[in-house]
């Protein structure tokens, strides 16, 4: 259990008679960027909650670096960073005020406070802001400081709950490049709780996919789109007038072709590279067969999700 910083054994929670965390099984190693998927209501919030101690599990077993929340909270707070989707600061105080009182919390000697404040704020490009007070930060640059103040404890875990809801676009980027950064020069573990789905798959090596307090769906973009689509990474739709069928078996010939299916006059061909052209060539060059429309689809996390809670 050495390499991973995370392991769930059957974990479950019940309010009642309601179970909104069923069986999870997790184990996530060190230096990887996971990411916790589902609506709201899966289960995602009350996993969080058990990592951190907040609550305790009805069954089952977790460890947090070989500790148990429940009963060494604070050795985990210790290492772990927090960031919830409503980031709280005191907003008549400057930036370099709120880290100041974060580092006092946790214990770091204040001769070394001034340096870890400037490291910090230098990380999320928020140096120059340091002595301006909160109220006047943006939505992202609240965020941004949010990420300086889970770095001021030197973290190996950090939880992030909605880190880019209601950002735009750019700021939204700019947040996941200083995730993606961090992890790569610090080897910090992250665990991205989001709906943003297309966000997510620019950082993540792995995601979970929860629904109903059930883990259904696990893996990196390979793996997930193996158990929805066949494992194709493309999907080329033909529609031709003429032998479906005949069409159909020169195009099984090409090298790369993985799998094909007709409905009608349509033609669907799933392949791990973009061979249009090569499908074009055979189809056009073939007798009183006419190509009316030819479409290409590149699988994304968004197909995979909506694929699994079509299936649930």
């Amino acid at each position: 259990m050495d390499n991973y910083i995370i392991s769930t054994k059957n974990l479950t929670k019940k309010y009642g008679s309601k179970t909104v965390v069923d069986n999870l099984n997790l184990s996530i190693p060190n230096g990887e960027i996971y990411g916790l998927l589902g609506p709201n209501g899966a289960g995602k919030s009350t996993v969080i909650l058990m990592l951190l101690g907040l609550t305790e599990p009805s069954s089952g077993n977790i460890s947090v670096l070989g500790y148990k929340p429940t009963k060494d909270p604070l050795r985990i707070k210790s290492f772990t960073g927090y960031l919830p989707e409503r980031v709280g600061f005191y907003e008549d105080m400057t930036a370099a005020q709120n880290l100041e009182y974060t580092a006092l919390l946790n214990s770091i000697p204040e001769k070394e406070i001034p340096s870890k404040i400037d490291e910090c704020l230098s990380i999320v490009g928020l140096q120059k802001e340091k002595n301006i007070v909160v109220k006047q930060f943006s939505k992202g640059m609240k965020q941004r400081l949010g990420i300086a103040d889970v770095l001021i404890k030197n973290p190996q875990l950090v939880i992030f709950d909605e880190p880019t809801e209601g950002l735009d676009l750019e700021v939204a980027n700019q947040i996941l490049e200083t995730i993606f950064n961090l992890n790569k020069d610090k080897k910090i573990t992250f665990i991205i709780s989001s709906h943003q789905l297309n966000l997510v798959q620019k950082i993540c090596h792995k995601v979970g996919i929860m629904s109903k307090g059930k883990l259904i769906g696990e893996g990196n973009m390979a793996e997930l789109s193996k158990n929805m689509f066949g494992g194709n990474k493309y999907l080329i739709e033909v529609e031709i007038i003429g032998d479906v069928n005949n069409v159909i078996e020169k195009i099984k010939s090409l090298k790369g072709i993985k799998t094909v299916t007709s409905t009608e006059n349509a033609i669907h061909i799933g392949t791990d590279e973009d061979l249009r052209q090569d499908v074009s060539k055979i189809v056009t060059n073939m007798d009183g067969i006419i190509l009316t429309k030819m479409d290409i689809k590149d699988f994304s996390l968004e197909d995979v999700y909506l694929n699994y809670f079509k299936e649930v």
